[in-house]
């Protein structure tokens, strides 16, 4: 299928294979197209389509160099027209003449490592405009998402911002959808594709007077299990607890943390996990004395942080595809197939994210890196969130969490922000909000310290969101955390 801009993604990466001069290529085509509606003050704002595409060429130069050594030269552009597919393959063989021999040098993988296609590419959680179980197959025409997809999204949206206009609330936020192919073709004969559905909502609610706010957000994969109203109504909910404002000192607390928040922490953990940063001694995940700290335990908690590219309901590409090389990806991994991996499992550390080379120098596992995050406890019938308030003596119950950065990556100390509602719990009731908080905590740290880990849910990270989408947290009880300062931030 030619699209208007010229060549369909599969011809592309064809013409560009063709063209290549170099010792090995891999060219990576992706096709996105996006919907997305806007609301603020109970009022549609804006809604609209986009389309991009994206071409990647790897030039992989073996010659000039010693015995299994080799450069890489990597140029990315959108938009690329036919007429200059064969210039940007030039540029990337430029790039990697001038180049000087790659640390993570290796073969690319061929069909018999990455696997056949049909047979190894699939989909248990299905996704916009495609089925169950299967992925389409490399001829297939490019996915793509239009308005369409948010039509009954819309209809419920419209019900719920009239009912906050009925009970004095307004309500803000966004819905977006994005359906991205990737087709990934390498001089060696790997052909991959993925079709990779994103989606999700964020709804903030505010009093009247604008004095009260209450975020919340959903991430999904096709709109039809978005439940605005009931997003709302919970929003609603905390509007009234915050009725009550209670002042607080900064302090260690004990504090419950929603799901969203708990992914928020634990993906900034998981993009730190790298092997070949632990083994030279730079991370948190480094052993004192040398190597990592790969089968020591983190966690009293039998918890267990793991991804999984064929996880029902946050599937992800079951291929790599590395657009460049760094601590632990690499453009000479493109197209290995991805495995269910544990990092942490049952509370003890089970891997780092590694690319051949990183894994080689760590003496580990290959484990590269997943689009997507479990955590989850083993013990039996975990508790939600309300079930947790329930049983809660006194302590602090957070929304989500903002502004995350990293302190100090030896113990990976994370520094941020509370944000959109802090409430105080006695004897199992919510009694108020209590201002906000800067928080210094290290996640690493925090999972030593969980007394309580309840049912994991889908969930959005807040402050990772735009980035990392796919995730299922628990709610956790976590003893002593850090609020180092009170913030005036709302």
């Amino acid at each position: 299928m030619t699209t208007a801009s010229g060549y369909s993604p599969q011809e592309t990466v064809a013409r560009a294979l063709a063209a290549a001069r170099s010792d090995d290529c891999v060219v990576i085509a992706e096709e996105t197209s996006s919907a997305n509606l806007r609301w603020a003050g109970n009022t549609l704002t804006t809604n609209g389509v986009s389309a991009s595409r994206q071409l990647t060429v790897i030039a992989i130069d073996r010659h000039g160099h010693g015995p299994g050594q080799a450069s890489a030269g990597v140029v990315s552009r959108a938009g690329v027209r036919p007429d200059q597919i064969e210039d940007v393959v030039r540029q990337a063989e430029r790039a990697a003449a001038e180049a000087t021999p790659a640390e993570d040098a290796d073969e690319l993988a061929g069909p018999e490592q990455a696997g056949s296609f049909g047979g190894e590419n699939r989909d248990q959680a299905g996704s916009f405009g495609l089925k169950n179980t299967d992925q389409p197959g490399w001829d297939s025409p490019p996915a793509r998402t239009e308005i369409g997809v948010l039509r009954d999204f819309a209809a419920t949206l419209g019900e719920t911002l009239r009912a906050a206009q009925a009970a004095g609330r307004k309500l803000y936020g966004f819905a977006e959808h994005d359906l991205t192919s990737t087709f990934l073709g390498t001089s060696t004969g790997v052909r991959q594709r993925h079709d990779q559905p994103t989606g999700r909502v964020e709804l903030n609610a505010k009093s009247a007077d604008l004095e009260r706010s209450a975020w919340t957000g959903a991430a999904t994969r096709e709109f039809t299990d978005v439940d605005v109203a009931g997003l709302a109504a919970g929003l609603a909910e905390r509007l009234d607890w915050a009725k009550r404002a209670i002042s607080l000192p900064a302090g260690q607390y004990e504090t419950l943390l929603p799901p969203t928040a708990v992914a928020d922490l634990l993906t900034y953990l998981y993009w730190s996990a790298g092997a070949k940063e632990a083994a030279e001694g730079r991370t948190v995940f480094s052993k004192p004395g040398g190597g990592t700290r790969v089968g020591e335990r983190l966690s009293a908690q039998p918890v267990t942080l793991s991804s999984d590219p064929r996880a029902p309901g946050l599937a992800s590409a079951p291929f790599v595809v590395a657009h460049a090389s760094g601590s632990d990806s690499s453009v000479f991994d493109n197209g290995l197939p991805l495995s269910a991996t544990s990092w942490i499992s049952e509370g003890s550390l089970a891997a780092l994210i590694s690319s051949r080379h990183s894994a080689e120098v760590a003496g580990l596992a290959v484990t590269p890196a997943i689009d997507n995050l479990t955590f989850a406890t083993s013990a039996a019938a975990p508790p939600a969130l309300a079930d947790m308030i329930a049983t809660t003596g006194r302590a602090l119950l957070l929304t989500c969490l903002w502004y995350i950065r990293e302190v100090d990556s030896q113990t990976l100390l994370l520094t941020g922000l509370t944000r959109d509602g802090v409430y105080l719990v006695e004897d199992g009731e919510v009694v108020g909000a209590v201002n906000n908080f800067r928080f210094n905590e290290s996640p690493v740290g925090m999972l030593g310290r969980l007394l309580e880990v309840g049912a994991t849910v889908p969930t959005l990270p807040r402050e990772w969101g735009d980035y990392f989408n796919r995730a299922a947290m628990p709610p956790v009880r976590v003893e002593g955390f850090n609020m180092s300062s009170v913030s005036q931030a709302s």
